[in-house]
């Protein structure tokens, strides 16, 4: 614990900055910078001298503003345990639970669980959700994150024996420095920091704010940070005064009046949130209908972090066209007291309070005070809806207040307010409807009369910002639809002895049913390592990765932790805002008089050769003369920090020639622009199995791309050596040589001078195989102009814009097939939009051509594929790497096939799966073909027969909600699609003591390669792994090696370490048998002594790759992997929210290396295929320009959306005998089981639609969001809707 005092803050300091720039604290991360991820999470301790009390609270660290923390205690994770001195229980469990993949979210998450546990020491395992609702994980899929803190909430896991923790102990917390608490019975005082662009005042009394605001009309208010924070980053707004009214008695205020709760603006959501739960725990129902509306719409507004500084008063005045709280406020007609120098009023919030987008009825020099949410009365009635991209923390697509009042005894409208966010530039009350409708009775009839008047008034261009228009305008019905039979039901309930009310069909009533979702479960099976096995042989066992107690303690290393180096500089990306132009002209002048700046760097400044790529030269490291894309690099400023580096960065002015673009895969077909010339692959013969068909589907599917949200964004430190041209990089990449390569030809010197180290990566996915490149080059040429190390971490924001994703696919097809469903002939097209350079494009649909049969036997098939070039930044490498697109297509016409055929889908899907000893389309024989023993324990486990059962005599009973069941297998070739990649090598160093010291050419990024290479070090020598470190991946050490990636690292890493180990073990068995009883150590001194070289490098090569694409013969892959999935979800028809239920995996991983890792690696393939199928998606204007820049737009998904019940089970008794250990991989083959979510969703769409009388084929793209979702559930209130004719409008966003 340390006292901190600072006398001059600069009011754009924000505490993360500080934290890890200033006081060196690097375990708290930045990870997106919006507050929308979690990874910077800190506890926040102060005493509330309104609440009287010490309170804890999680805060984002990249939003709080270091002068809002006067008198506040800090606690960051290094703060409340470490290796060094204990653990707290909190990192313990999350360690040794396995829920520390890349770790790099690890401390937030830590931090978060440790603040609810020191305001509740025995949390429910619903309050656990809840506290994570704000932190995200890509690499885990959560369900080892949620078990491991189940400890805390009494529920029993598996992987690990929670009896072995630490309990947690209340007595052993860092108390609250007595100073502090001290500080509170004196007077505050008011504040005042002035930094270079903003001044800072904190105000102690309301007489002295109102007259601050008077005297700076302007100014803004700011609470929590959590709005303005983000506007002065991310939008580049300036604010010169700000006015900080925390502390102001009147603005915190509560209480109970007559007519409802009055809250001070000041206060926080969680306050408001627990204020009025106690409310409705005392009050009548009755008189609380919008204190309960106020509280579902607290669930799910962003996370528990913004929630704890978030103010009432900022939402409302926000004046957010997409509130959740404002449209509550306005259909429940609260009232604000707003207050200025001299006077106050009262105004109700109704539809006028809202002058325009982002305006109010306040003057400027007004200041909302106070808002009174009221009680309703018996026979008045209230609801609220919200639907987003994702549940939890998500802003709302749309949203709504609803109210009705009926007529004392009877079911007569007697007033009506229907308050709408998300359809329009403002909150809208939908006045003209409401009024309409009073007077009349709350039946059918006067249901349709709101759904035509709504529609009527509630219009939206088809341009209009935020696009789905037609699913907003549907879901203003939908949401109506919902509250008339709520009220319905509410009525009859509360009146129905008094009079006769319309009478609810029961398989209407779930429509009416909020959200809620059972306590999940899981269960993880895997085969035990043989009894006799030895004990210092630990592969097989189900270790934790070997950096989680580092990353939980945040003492784990990642690129941009590295302490600042001696005359250290910063560099900013200057990226291009047109798609598709010629360079006029680059002016730099206004960038170069910003403070700090040390140059501006283009094509002209790179010493080797400014032409750069991967397959072939067709990229730059600054654009010469024409940009491509949107995000293209053009320059880089070099500055003495990061913000005057980003700051001059935005100063350059760059002018354009635009060029016409080329956007989408369609745009790309119609001006035939591609990267390379169609590729055809055919076998058998086409025109013969469609002969033979009995019966033919057609048609197409569009598969967007996924961003990787990797949560560190790409970094990368370079020091120039000073002689003979050598550089030492650190970077996050996967790919260290292609670094080393790509940056000697940019500095013109041999790669010999160059070495790029990396520790681990949080996170990689693909993202950093190739696309680390375009940082570390530009920073390296800084490096080398300066002479002085340079830094660059990109932030979320310019990650997401210039690195590229996951490849957007079209695939067309064409299926053959005999009445029991047996395929006979498929004919297909793919195109993926590959972007403005190849990149690792062809190779990506060459992955696709070859699993375009996903699992099953095709026995005549054509595919003619096309690499689309388009002006977007280039796509790239991820998990999967083409496969799962390809695959996706194929179970898209598999379904189309079983529909066709009207038999049971699982009956179909296995008639056509692979067997022991077929031959594939590319002529490569099948070998231990676990597929169908997968599919039969799949049926078994999932007890799919009679699940499918109780899914049928649920959609019969239910007309709103329905449910759908999926079964999908997969099957993975492994081994890298370019024979020469195929290739490892390990350096094993053995020291006197008898440590060893382990070097190999795979990167850690949280897939634990590093753990499982220690473990077969450890089984190869025979010795502790506790006698076994690796320290990083370094060029210097291991020389070209191939990237991590395509699932094969443990593969050849594994087996080039056991060849290292087994030379070194023949240099020992001399001194082995002549002191057969020794002991390590001492062989290792007596090898020594006898001058025996105790260093070994060991290499591997994959045998018989041979795959000839001329003839499409050969061994295209080692092995295959395999697996099968069942999942099962229901959907809301009126909303398309969707929360999946269960699923059932059986995975083939060989004889696994490590169950707990693979086991993880499983689950978070899932869920990471989860959002691909069925959450994530980029959204692009059609000028290509790419909206979805963060958390806030793009969302991944969080701990609420794993299905309730995750089963994994490894399948036993299957040894690999191509890898090593007899084990297989497991990193990308499980990615694309999470379609099952995705067919399972159709399942239920086609319950829904057969309950509108609709069947027939119907094409569902993907991601299934809600959007897509809801309009395929076609019904009466869709048919009010149509879609706007294509080609009459511009629509805000294009399908790329």
């Amino acid at each position: 614990m340390r006292l901190i005092v600072e006398k001059n803050v600069d009011p754009e300091l924000n505490l993360l900055t500080y934290l890890r720039k200033k006081l060196g604290l690097t375990g708290t991360k930045l990870g997106c910078g919006e507050g929308g991820c979690g990874s910077c999470t800190v506890m926040i301790s102060k005493y509330n001298s309104f609440q009287k009390k010490i309170i804890h609270i999680a805060v984002n660290a990249c939003l709080a503003p270091l002068c809002s923390l006067h008198r506040t205690a800090v606690t960051t994770v290094e703060g409340i345990g470490s290796t060094t001195t204990r653990l707290h229980p909190v990192q313990e469990r999350i360690a040794k639970a396995h829920g520390s993949q890349c770790g790099f979210c690890t401390p937030g998450i830590v931090m978060s669980v440790y603040t609810l546990l020191r305001n509740n020491l025995e949390p429910t395992m619903e309050e656990i959700e809840d506290t994570l609702q704000g932190n995200l994980c890509r690499c885990t899929g959560y369900r080892a994150i949620l078990e491991g803190f189940s400890t805390f909430a009494k529920l029993s896991p598996r992987l690990f024996e929670p009896s072995e923790f630490k309990p947690l102990d209340p007595t052993q917390e860092p108390i609250f420095p007595p100073e502090l608490l001290l500080l509170h019975e004196s007077q505050q005082q008011t504040l005042f920091f002035k930094g270079e662009h903003v001044t800072w005042i904190q105000p102690t009394t309301l007489k002295e704010l109102l007259t601050l605001k008077s005297k700076y009309p302007e100014a803004k208010l700011v609470v929590g940070n959590t709005e303005v924070g983000i506007e002065m980053k991310m939008k580049n707004m300036l604010y010169p005064v700000i006015l900080a009214p925390a502390h102001i008695p009147q603005l915190n205020m509560s209480q109970r009046t007559e007519t409802g709760i009055l809250f001070g603006a000041a206060c926080t959501l969680t306050y408001i949130g627990t204020f009025l739960k106690q409310a409705v725990d005392e009050l009548p129902s009755y008189r609380t209908e919008v204190f309960q509306a106020v509280l579902e719409q607290l669930r799910w507004f962003a996370g528990q972090q913004i929630r704890n500084v978030a103010a009432i008063g900022g939402n409302i005045m926000t004046a957010s066209p997409i509130s959740d709280l404002n449209p509550v406020f306005m259909a429940s007609g609260c009232l604000l007291t707003l207050a200025s120098e001299g006077s106050t009023r009262v105004v109700r919030m109704d539809g006028g309070f809202f002058t325009g987008y982002r305006k109010t009825v306040l003057k400027p020099q007004e200041i909302l005070l106070s808002i009174e949410i009221p009680y309703t009365k018996k026979g008045e009635y209230f609801s609220a809806f919200k639907q987003a991209q994702r549940r939890e923390d998500d802003i709302a697509i749309v949203n709504c207040g609803m109210r009705a009042a009926f007529k004392e005894g009877t079911d007569v409208v007697e007033e009506l307010g229907l308050s709408y966010g998300g359809m329009g530039p403002t909150t809208l009350s939908a006045k003209k409807t409401s009024e309409q409708l009073l007077g009349k009775k709350w039946n059918k009839e006067l249901l349709q009369e709101a759904c035509l008047l709504l529609v009527d008034e509630l219009t939206l261009s088809p341009s209009a910002p935020g696009g789905m228009v037609q699913f907003r305008r549907i879901l203003s019905l939908s949401f109506f639809f919902k509250f008339y039979l709520s009220v319905l039901q509410k009525l009859g309930q509360d009146f129905n002895s008094d009079f006769q009310v319309e009478s609810i069909p029961p398989e209407y009533l779930s429509a009416t049913e909020l959200f809620q979702k059972d306590p999940p479960s899981a269960v993880q099976l895997f085969q035990q390592v043989p009894p006799g096995q030895s004990p210092t042989d630990v592969v097989g066992h189900p270790l934790a990765h070997l950096s989680s107690i580092k990353q939980a303690t945040g003492e784990a290393i990642y690129c941009d932790d590295l302490p600042c180096f001696e005359s250290e500089l910063y560099l900013a990306l200057v990226t291009s805002t047109e798609a598709h132009a010629k360079i006029s002209s680059i002016n730099a002048s206004e960038a170069l008089k910003v403070a700090g700046v040390t140059c501006f760097l283009t094509a002209k400044d790179v010493p080797g050769t400014n032409k750069t790529g991967q397959i072939i030269t067709d990229e730059t490291v600054f654009a010469e003369g024409e940009v491509t894309c949107v995000g293209h690099v053009i320059g880089a400023i070099v500055a003495d920090s990061a913000a005057h580096a980003q700051k001059a960065a935005k100063a350059v002015k760059v002018t354009y020639e635009k060029l016409k673009p080329i956007i989408t895969i369609q745009d790309a077909i119609t001006h035939e622009s591609f990267h390379d010339s169609p590729r055809k692959l055919e076998n058998g013969n086409i025109d013969l199995g469609f002969a033979q068909a009995d019966d033919i589907v057609e048609g197409e599917m569009h598969i967007g791309g996924q961003e990787h949200f990797y949560l560190e964004t790409q970094c990368t430190v370079a020091i120039p050596r000073g002689e003979d041209g050598e550089m030492e990089l650190f970077v996050s990449t996967q790919n260290p040589s292609q670094i080393q390569s790509l940056v000697a030809k940019a500095l013109g010197v041999p790669a010999n001078r160059i070495v790029c180290r990396v520790k681990r990566l949080g996170g990689g996915f693909g993202g950093k195989e190739t696309r680390s490149s375009l940082l570390s080059t530009a920073v390296a040429v800084a490096a080398h102009r300066t002479k002085r190390p340079v830094r660059c971490a990109l932030n979320r924001d310019e990650d997401m814009l210039v690195s590229g994703g996951r490849h957007p696919f079209l695939g067309r097809y064409k299926v053959g097939f005999q009445k029991n469903g047996k395929i006979v002939a498929v004919d297909l097209k793919l195109y993926c939009n590959a972007g403005d350079s190849l990149d690792l494009s062809s190779a990506v649909m060459t992955r696709a051509l070859f699993h375009m049969d996903n699992a099953y036997k095709i026995p005549n098939i054509r595919a003619i594929s096309y690499i689309c070039k388009t002006n977007l930044p280039s796509n790239t490498a991820f998990r999967g790497f083409g496969a799962p697109q390809a695959m996706m297509l194929a179970e898209c016409w598999m379904n189309d096939v079983v529909a066709k055929c009207g038999l049971p889908s699982e009956q179909v899907q296995k008639l056509n799966l692979y067997q022991e000893g077929d031959i594939t389309y590319t002529n490569q024989k099948l070998e231990e073909v676990n597929i169908r023993k997968c599919w039969d324990e799949c049926l078994e486990s999932s007890s799919y027969h009679s699940r499918r059962k109780a899914v049928d005599e649920f959609n019969r009973q239910h007309r709103w909600k329905k449910r759908g069941l999926a079964i999908i297998p997969t099957k993975f070739g492994i081994s890298f699609n370019a024979a020469f990649l195929n290739q490892a090598g390990a350096l094993v160093l053995i020291y006197t003591d008898g440590s060893v010291l382990l070097t190999h050419g795979g990167t850690e990024m949280g897939q634990g390669l590093h753990t499982k290479m220690v473990q077969v070090a450890s089984k190869a020598l025979g010795i502790p792994i506790s006698k076994i470190h690796i320290s990083e991946t370094s060029t210097n050490t291991v020389p070209n090696t191939s990237p991590t990636a395509a699932s094969v690292s443990s593969d050849l890493n594994g087996m080039a370490i056991h060849d290292a180990c087994q030379i070194l073990l023949r240099r020992l068995e001399p001194f082995k048998l002549a002191n057969p009883k020794g002991t390590w150590e001492q062989w290792i001194s007596a090898a020594y002594m006898d001058r025996v070289s105790l260093s070994a490098a060991g290499f591997y090569k994959i045998p018989d790759l041979n795959y000839d694409p001329e003839k499409n013969e050969g061994r295209a892959f080692n092995y295959y992997s395999y697996g099968v999935a069942c999942s099962e979800v229901e959907i809301d028809c009126l909303t398309g929210d969707h929360k999946n239920l269960r699923t059932d995996i059986v995975m083939d991983v060989g004889l696994s290396l490590n169950p707990a890792v693979d086991i993880g690696q499983v689950e978070g393939g899932f869920m990471q295929g989860l959002g691909y199928f069925a959450m994530e998606e980029l959204r692009y204007s059609p000028e290509g320009v790419l909206y979805t820049r963060g958390p806030g737009m793009y969302k991944i998904p969080s701990a609420s959306d794993i299905p309730t019940q995750f089963n994994v089970s490894l399948l036993r008794e299957s040894p690999n005998r191509k890898a090593i250990y007899s084990s297989k991989a497991v990193g990308e083959p499980p990615l694309f089981l999470a379609a099952s979510i995705f067919f399972a969703i159709k399942d239920a769409i086609v319950a829904a639609r057969a309950a509108s009388r609709i069947t027939g084929l119907f094409c569902l793209n993907s991601p299934a969001t809600p959007d897509r979702i809801r309009n395929a559930c076609i019904d009466d209130l869709t048919e009010m809707c149509p879609p706007a004719e294509p080609g009459t409008f511009i629509p805000w966003n294009v399908e790329v």
